[in-house]
């Protein structure tokens, strides 16, 4: 891996776990301190999270961006959008091949053994979440709608972050995985946006109360 990708993946990663905080500033020379490289690489790494809209830019000042109360709606708005649509291709995908089916049906049965998810470690079902988001990429099989989400989940893996302590949304989260995944293995696309509905409002809006109830430092 060529260093300003480590570079990149490291404050990106500190970034969406909260590590890093909005408003924290990325400075030069002690990320270069911190990750033991140069300026050069870390300098590209910046330069690519402002692309991301991980961090901007003020009169030469890079810090991390906000994330404000109706930015997550907006977040939630456009991944309504494109989910369901993956979700219905990938309905469609599994209507004529069994080999999708079969994939997505595990995938349920996985979710369904998740649960009770540990709150003290849920690395593994983030995790299985990524598997089935790459899945339902793979058999929606549209590279358009990839792109467009490839971005839109660098902010959605930030934001949901805010309920990862909540055992019971852990789980009610996983059982609805489960669900998605189940209706696209019934090759329903109906069912399966309706699902991935559910799922986003039921989301959506634990995120929105935990960040309000625990005082999480969004931008006002």
């Amino acid at each position: 891996m060529k260093a300003s990708d480590r570079a990149y993946e490291e404050v990106r990663r500190d970034i969406v776990e909260w590590r890093l905080q909005p408003g924290a500033p990325l400075l030069e020379v002690e990320l270069a301190e911190r990750l033991g490289l140069s300026r050069t690489p870390v300098r590209e790494a910046i330069s690519k999270l402002l692309s991301d809209g991980l961090a901007v830019n003020h009169s030469g000042r890079v810090t991390v961006s906000e994330v404000r109360p109706e930015s997550v709606d907006q977040l939630f708005d456009l991944r309504v959008c494109l989910e369901t649509m993956v979700a219905r291709g990938a309905a469609d995908a599994a209507a004529s091949s069994g080999t999708v089916r079969a994939r997505f049906e595990a995938l349920s049965k996985r979710f369904e053994a998740a649960t009770p998810v540990d709150p003290s470690d849920p690395s593994g079902y983030y995790a299985l979440t990524h598997e089935l988001d790459d899945e339902l990429d793979s058999a929606a099989d549209n590279p358009y709608l990839r792109q467009a989400l490839r971005g839109l989940r660098l902010h959605l893996d930030r934001v949901r972050r805010l309920s990862q302590d909540h055992p019971d949304r852990l789980d009610a989260s996983a059982s609805e995985h489960a669900a998605i995944a189940s209706a696209v293995a019934q090759a329903d696309p109906d069912l399966a946006q309706a699902q991935t509905v559910v799922h986003l409002h039921h989301a959506q809006a634990h995120i929105k109360t935990y960040a309000r109830d625990a005082e999480v430092p969004l931008a006002g």
